[in-house]
C-alpha cells in the first residue's frame, strides 16, 4: 500500500499544476438592445494561422463558455445570423476565469459591410440544420482532394470505401455550387475533385425529388453536401493526369480534364491498365456525367410500387483488386449546360473489359440424411465492350410548369468462356461423381429508354399535378456452345459405372419491351393537411426464342424438348390516396392503395402440338403510415411502414431448362407471382452542433410474402435440380446504435457501432423445408486522429459473431467469428515528402469446419511533390507488401458452406507521375456570411 502512496501524490500534484495552468472563458452574447443571442456560433482560433482550436454554441440564455483551456492567446469569433461577425483576441487571465461580461453584436446593415469582409472568414459556421466549412481554415497536404479535406473537417467520417458520414448519418448526395455535377454517388465528387478548389463545404438536410417538385413537404431528408468552388476554378479548366509502370510488366494511365463556369460544364475522361481496376470505377464515371446525372422513375408515383428486374443503363465497373487479372480500356465526354429555367446533359461513355479467373472451390452440401463435398477446379475468361448514352432535358416552361425528357441508349457485346472439373464425394475419399464442363458463349445486346416527366403546379399554393411515363426496349441475343461429360462412379454398389455426354448449340433471342404511365393529384384541404391520389399502369411484353441443337455424329439435330418459344405480358395498376399533414417539423401521413397485378403467358416446344397458356391475377390491398418530427435541439424521430412488391425476374420466369452444368441443373418456372414485403423501420437521432457528438439508433423488421426461393432436389448421383418457387414467412430483423464522439475537437474522434440483425429464411430441399436462421452481432469502434495537416491517422476494428442454423441438419449449424482490422495514415516529412499507408487485416474462423484465415494486406507509397506550385507528384507504390492477397472466399448459405480461392493480382511496385491542371487565376468575388 505504501508502494502506491508517492506515485498517486505525484500524480495527484502533476494533475493540480495542470489544473492551475489552464483557463475557462465565459461571457453573455447579446444585441443592442439586451436581448440574449441564443446558438450563435463561437469559436477559438490560433491568432497567428487562424486554425482552429474549439468551438461552440451559446445557451439558450446566450452564455457563451469554454473550460480546460491552454493558457495562451487566442482569437475569439462569434457568428449569428443577421448580425456582423464579432472578433476579439483574448489573454489568460491572471486566475482560472477571463470573464469578458457582456458582448454586444450589432445588426447588419450596408453602411457595416466592410466590416463584415474583414470578419466573416470564419472556419465553420452553424444556422439551424446547415453547418458551413470554409476550406481553407482546415490543411491539407498539396494534391490533396475533396476526400482528404473532409477527414479533416469536424463532425466527418469517410471510411476506406469512401462513405462519407456527416453527423452521425450517411451523405446521399454530393453537389458543386449547388448542381448535381457529380449524382447521387458522393465518392465521385470527393475522390476526383482537389481540395485546393473548394471554397466552402456546407452540409444540411434536403427534401426528396418528389417534394421538390410537387411543392408538398413529406417529411422525408437526404444528408446532402454542398462544395462551392473557388472563383478560380470556376473559371478555365482542371484535371489530372496519371501514368504509371510496375514490376511483372504492369501498367496504368488515367486523365481527367473539367472546364465549367456558371452555366456549363465540360469533361473527358479516360483509362487504361492491367491492375484489375475494371472499366471505371463509379467515382470517376460519375465525375464526368455530370450535375443532369439523376434519373426519373419514369411513372412511379405513391408508395407501394412494384420492382420490375429493370436496372437501367449502368456501367460494369469494378475497381477490384481481389479477383483474377483483367485489362481495362475506357474513356468518355460529357457537357452540362445549366441555368434558372433550363437543365440540359449528355454524355457518351466506352468500356472494355478482358478478365481471366482460374479458381478452386471447395463445398459442404447437406441433406436431411447425409452430407456430400465437392470440388470444382475452373478457369474462366470474360470479354465485356460497351458503348453508353445518355440525354437528359429539364425545362421550367413557366413559374408553373416543368417538362423532363431523358433518353439512355447501350449497345454491347462480349464473350464467356468457362471450363470446369468437378468431382463430388459422397460422405467418402474416393470421388462418386467425375464431371467436365466446357462452355462457350457470344452474345450482343441493345437497349433503348425513354422517360418523360410534366408536373404542374396551380397558383392555389401546395395544390400539384404530375404526369411520368417511361418506355424501353431491351433487344438481346446469344449463341453458346455447351460440352458436358459426367462420370458417375457405381462400383462401390454393385453396378456399372455411367457415362453421360453433353454436346449442346443454342441459339436465343430475347426481346423485353415495357411502357409505363403514372400520373398524381395533391390536394391542400388545409395550410397544413395535404391530399395525394395516384395512379399508375405498367404493362411489360417478354417474347424468348430459344432454339437447341444436339450435336451428334450427323450434324446439329433440333432438341425437341429444348427448343421453345416463350411469351408473357405484365399487367399492374396500381392506384390510392394519401393523407399528410405537416407543420413546423412534424409531419405524418396515412394511405392506402389497391394493386391488381395480372399475368399472361404462354410457352411451346417442338414437341408440342399446342402451346401451354397461363393466366394469373393477383389484387392486394396496400397500407402505409409515416411519421417524423424534428423536436428541438437536433432531435428527430422517424417510424414508417411501407408495403411494396417485386416482380419475378424474366429469368426465373422462363420456362428453360438450363444445362449449362450437368451437376447443377436450372428451370425456370412460369407459375412465380410477385413477392410482398411488409416493413417497419424506426429511428431515432441526436445532433449536438455545438460539440458534434451525435448518437442515432436505427431499428427495422420484415415480412416476406411468396418470396421467391430456389427449391432443391438432389437424386442418387448428387445431380442438383433447382426450380424457383413461391413461399411465405420469411422474415428479418435488425438493430443497429451508432455515436461519435469528440474527445480532442478538430483532432481526436471517437466512433462507436453495436447491432443486432436476423434472418429467417424457408427452402424445399428434398421435399422438406429446410429453416435457416442467421443471427449476427456486429461491432465496431474507430479513431480518427488529426492533430496537424502533417499527421494524420485513421483506424477501426470491426467484429462480428454470426451463427446459422439449419433445421434439417443441426450438426451443420455454423458459428463464424469475423475481425477486420483497417488503418490508414498519411505523414509529411521535410521537403515535401509524405509516405501513406493503408492496412487491413482479415481474419475468418469457422469453428465447425475447422478454417482459421488470417490475411493482413498492406499497401504503402512514398512521393514528393514537385515543380512550381506543386502541380506534380511522383510516387513509389509497393501493392499487398505482405504478398497475402489469395483471393479466398468463404462463406454459409442456405444449405451449404463454400470455401473459394482464386488465382490474383498479389504484391508488385508501381511507380508514376501525378500532373495537376489548376484553374486560370481570376479576380476573386467577395463571400459573405
Amino acid at each position: 500500500m505504501k508502494s502506491l502512496l508517492l506515485p498517486s501524490l505525484l500524480f495527484l500534484t502533476f494533475t493540480l499544476n495542470a489544473q492551475s495552468e489552464r483557463y475557462s472563458i465565459r461571457a453573455i452574447v447579446m444585441d443592442s438592445t439586451g436581448e440574449a443571442l441564443p446558438y450563435a456560433t463561437t469559436m477559438l482560433l490560433h491568432p497567428v494561422d487562424s486554425t482552429l482550436i474549439t468551438f461552440g454554441r451559446t445557451s439558450e440564455k446566450g452564455i457563451l463558455e469554454f473550460k480546460n483551456l491552454k493558457r495562451e492567446q487566442y482569437l475569439l469569433k462569434i457568428n449569428y445570423v443577421g448580425y456582423i461577425p464579432y472578433q476579439q483576441l483574448v489573454s489568460p487571465p491572471q486566475g482560472n476565469l477571463l470573464d469578458l461580461d457582456t458582448i454586444l453584436l450589432k445588426e447588419l446593415n450596408k453602411d457595416l459591410m466592410e466590416v463584415v469582409v474583414k470578419t466573416a472568414r470564419a472556419p465553420l459556421s452553424i444556422r439551424g440544420d446547415t453547418v458551413e466549412y470554409n476550406a481553407s481554415s482546415f490543411k491539407v497536404p498539396p494534391g490533396a482532394t475533396v476526400e482528404d479535406l473532409l477527414k479533416r473537417l469536424p463532425g466527418m467520417q469517410v471510411d476506406q470505401e469512401g462513405n462519407i458520414i456527416a453527423h452521425g448519418q450517411a451523405v446521399r448526395r454530393v453537389m458543386v455550387d449547388g448542381k448535381r455535377f457529380f449524382g447521387d454517388d458522393p465518392k465521385a465528387a470527393t475522390r476526383n475533385l482537389p481540395a485546393e478548389a473548394i471554397n466552402k463545404v456546407q452540409v444540411y438536410d434536403s427534401k426528396t425529388e418528389e417534394a421538390r417538385l410537387t411543392g408538398v413537404d413529406d417529411g422525408t431528408r437526404e444528408k446532402t453536401m454542398n462544395l462551392e468552388l473557388k472563383e478560380s476554378h470556376r473559371k478555365g479548366g482542371f484535371g489530372k493526369a496519371t501514368v504509371g509502370v510496375g514490376t511483372d510488366k504492369r501498367a496504368q494511365g488515367k486523365v481527367n480534364y473539367n472546364k465549367f463556369d456558371q452555366k456549363n460544364q465540360f469533361a473527358l475522361i479516360g483509362l487504361g491498365n492491367n491492375v484489375n481496376q475494371t472499366g471505371l470505377s463509379s467515382d470517376d464515371y460519375q465525375d464526368f456525367r455530370g450535375s443532369q446525372s439523376f434519373n426519373w422513375s419514369g411513372g412511379e408515383f405513391g408508395f407501394g410500387g412494384s420492382w420490375d428486374g429493370y436496372e437501367g443503363i449502368d456501367v460494369n465497373w469494378g475497381g477490384n483488386r481481389e479477383r483474377g487479372y483483367s485489362k481495362n480500356w475506357a474513356g468518355g465526354a460529357n457537357y452540362n449546360y445549366e441555368t434558372k429555367t433550363t437543365k440540359f446533359s449528355t454524355y457518351y461513355y466506352y468500356n472494355q473489359t478482358s478478365q481471366t479467373l482460374d479458381g478452386f472451390t471447395e463445398k459442404e452440401n447437406f441433406l436431411d440424411q447425409f452430407s456430400y463435398r465437392s470440388t470444382d477446379q475452373n478457369s474462366r475468361l470474360n470479354k465485356n465492350k460497351n458503348h453508353r448514352t445518355f440525354i437528359r432535358f429539364e425545362k421550367e416552361l413557366d413559374s408553373l410548369n416543368t417538362l423532363v425528357v431523358e433518353n439512355q441508349m447501350r449497345i454491347g457485346n462480349g464473350l464467356n468462356h468457362y471450363n470446369s472439373v468437378q468431382q463430388y464425394f459422397a460422405q467418402q475419399e474416393t470421388p462418386s461423381t467425375h464431371s467436365e464442363t466446357r462452355n462457350a458463349k457470344d452474345f450482343d445486346s441493345f437497349l433503348i429508354n425513354t422517360s418523360i416527366l410534366f408536373n404542374h403546379k396551380f397558383r392555389k399554393a401546395g395544390r400539384s399535378w404530375a404526369l411520368s411515363s417511361r418506355f424501353n426496349v431491351n433487344n438481346s441475343g446469344e449463341e453458346d456452345y455447351l460440352f458436358g461429360q459426367t462420370l458417375f462412379y457405381r462400383s462401390t454398389i454393385g453396378l456399372e459405372d455411367s457415362l453421360y455426354v453433353l454436346r449442346q448449340n443454342n441459339e436465343t433471342d430475347n426481346l423485353n419491351k415495357q411502357f409505363r404511365i403514372g400520373t398524381m393529384y395533391v390536394e391542400p384541404l388545409s395550410k397544413r393537411i395535404f391530399l395525394e391520389t395516384f395512379y399508375n399502369f405498367n404493362v411489360s411484353n417478354t417474347e424468348v426464342e430459344r432454339q437447341v441443337f444436339d450435336e451428334v455424329d450427323q450434324g446439329n439435330v433440333p432438341n425437341q424438348d429444348l427448343t421453345r418459344k416463350y411469351g408473357n405480358t405484365f399487367y399492374s395498376n396500381r392506384g390510392g390516396s394519401r393523407l399528410r399533414y405537416t407543420y413546423r417539423g412534424l409531419n405524418w401521413s396515412v394511405g392506402l392503395a389497391f394493386q391488381h397485378f395480372s399475368l399472361n403467358g404462354n410457352f411451346s416446344s417442338l414437341s408440342e402440338s399446342q402451346p401451354t397458356r397461363l393466366h394469373r391475377n393477383y389484387y392486394g390491398w396496400i397500407p402505409n403510415f409515416t411519421l417524423s418530427n424534428q423536436f428541438q435541439g437536433n432531435l428527430r424521430l422517424y417510424v414508417s411502414y411501407n408495403n411494396y412488391m417485386r416482380l419475378p425476374s424474366i429469368t426465373d420466369l422462363q420456362p428453360v431448362v438450363d444445362y449449362s452444368n450437368p451437376i447443377f441443373i436450372r428451370e425456370g418456372n412460369p407459375d412465380l407471382l410477385p413477392t410482398t414485403y411488409h416493413q417497419g423501420y424506426a429511428t431515432f437521432g441526436y445532433f449536438n452542433s455545438g460539440s458534434f457528438f451525435n448518437l442515432f439508433i436505427d431499428g427495422q423488421i420484415n415480412y416476406r410474402v411468396r418470396e421467391v426461393v430456389y427449391a432443391q432436389e438432389v437424386d442418387e448421383n448428387l445431380v442438383t435440380y433447382t426450380r424457383p418457387v413461391n413461399m411465405t414467412g420469411g422474415k428479418g430483423a435488425l438493430i443497429n446504435i451508432r455515436s461519435s464522439i469528440p474527445i480532442v475537437k478538430t483532432k481526436l474522434n471517437l466512433r462507436l457501432n453495436a447491432g443486432y440483425n436476423s434472418n429467417f429464411q424457408l427452402t424445399p430441399i428434398n421435399g422438406q423445408d429446410n429453416e435457416t436462421v442467421t443471427i449476427g452481432f456486429p461491432t465496431s469502434v474507430g479513431v480518427d486522429f488529426t492533430p496537424s495537416p502533417d499527421f494524420m491517422l485513421y483506424a477501426q476494428g470491426r467484429w462480428s459473431v454470426d451463427r446459422t442454423r439449419y433445421s434439417i441438419s443441426s450438426s451443420q449449424n455454423q458459428k463464424i467469428n469475423t475481425i477486420v482490422y483497417n488503418a490508414e495514415t498519411n505523414i509529411r516529412f521535410p521537403g515535401d515528402f509524405y509516405i501513406n499507408g493503408a492496412l487491413l487485416y482479415n481474419q475468418y474462423e469457422n469453428s465447425r469446419q475447422g478454417i482459421h484465415l488470417d490475411q493482413p494486406l498492406l499497401n504503402l507509397a512514398i512521393y514528393k511533390l514537385l515543380l512550381k506550385n506543386k502541380r506534380a507528384e511522383i510516387r513509389l507504390t509497393a501493392f499487398d507488401l505482405f504478398n497475402k492477397n489469395q483471393g479466398i472466399r468463404v462463406y454459409s448459405s442456405l444449405n451449404f458452406t463454400s470455401r473459394e480461392q482464386v488465382q490474383t493480382l498479389g504484391r508488385y511496385f508501381m511507380l508514376s507521375l501525378t500532373y495537376n491542371m489548376r484553374g486560370v487565376t481570376a479576380n476573386m468575388r467577395r463571400s459573405f456570411y
